[in-house]
């Protein structure tokens, strides 16, 4: 029968403590259980480690070959057990995390010089899609979706909303004049999605429908968020975008929102998706704690 590292403990502890009851006393045991290990033990191996005499406990040969043994093993026990305790703490290795080329750009390479710095031993890994990716296929650990999500075995996290605005150019409308309703923005060069289709339903409130939706037929279309972006900035129509990505042309003066008073209050959730797993656990929390942070902020 192989020793355990709980007879080893036992065996070292004896010898520390200098008898049989101060070994017991310190390991929380009867001292009829650490006699029993330590005879279990030597039972096993076959060998007297220990000389018990009614005043002191003395090595053997025997013994003292094992006891620097038996430090050792329960040294690199410790040591291993300490390993974990600080991967943990500090978490390393490689994280490959998927988002859409907008929410990337915008949301997450901003932030990698901040992570970098705070979790110095993890390796970011940072693909885009514009469709939603197999996690397994792609060997992706995190991906980040926009929309509701659909049924799946993976697990999520919310990560927040953002809303939806529309947007133009000072440039374009002083060319081509405010609309001050949604008559008037259909008339507009309006920029759009090629797909999918529900992306050109806009946020607006029509009086006379009563819809909380204007589908708009774009005079200009795009597959890409971030393509429409680039459009409306330069000065090519009105476009409707989530905030996260155009926050900060906002504050910039770049882009400015048109017809608040009629637009509802429409959001995009926004959550990471993942498959559980214990050795990725450190680096996925540490990297969702930061981005939830950052997007909150």
């Amino acid at each position: 029968m192989k020793t355990n590292t709980d007879e080893l403990q036992v065996f070292v502890s004896v010898i520390d403590c200098g008898s049989i009851t101060a070994a017991a006393e310190a390991l929380r045991q009867t001292v009829s259980g650490v006699s029993r290990a330590l005879t279990r033990l030597e039972t096993k191996l076959d060998a007297t480690l220990v000389r018990r005499t009614t005043r002191r406990l003395q090595l053997t040969d025997e013994g003292e070959l094992f006891l620097a043994r038996a430090r050792l093993i329960l040294a690199a026990m410790d040591d291993a057990e300490e390993a974990i305790v600080r991967h943990r703490e500090r978490p390393a290795g490689r994280l490959r995390v998927d988002a859409a080329s907008p929410f990337m750009l915008h949301c997450i390479v901003p932030n990698v010089k901040a992570f970098n710095a705070l979790y110095p031993d993890i390796t970011l890994e940072l693909t885009s899609n514009e469709r939603i990716v197999d996690l397994m296929e792609q060997r992706v650990d995190i991906a980040i979706r926009l929309g509701a999500l659909q049924d799946s075995t993976l697990h999520a996290r919310s990560l927040g909303s953002t809303r939806w605005r529309v947007l133009a150019t000072p440039a374009y409308l002083a060319e081509n004049g405010e609309p001050g309703d949604v008559d008037e923005l259909l008339r507009h060069r309006l920029i759009g999605f090629t797909a999918p289709e529900s992306l050109n339903d806009w946020p607006l409130r029509d009086a006379r429908s009563g819809r909380a939706f204007v589908t708009i037929t774009p005079a200009l279309a795009a597959s890409s968020g971030e393509t429409i972006r680039q459009l409306a900035l330069n000065d090519c129509g009105i476009a409707c975008l989530s905030e996260f990505m155009t926050a900060a042309d906002l504050r910039a003066g770049r882009l400015r929102a048109i017809l608040d008073d009629s637009t509802a209050d429409v959001r995009l959730p926004v959550n990471a998706v993942y498959y559980q797993s214990a050795s990725m656990a450190g680096r996925a929390r540490a990297f969702l704690d930061f981005l939830a942070a950052k997007l909150a902020g």
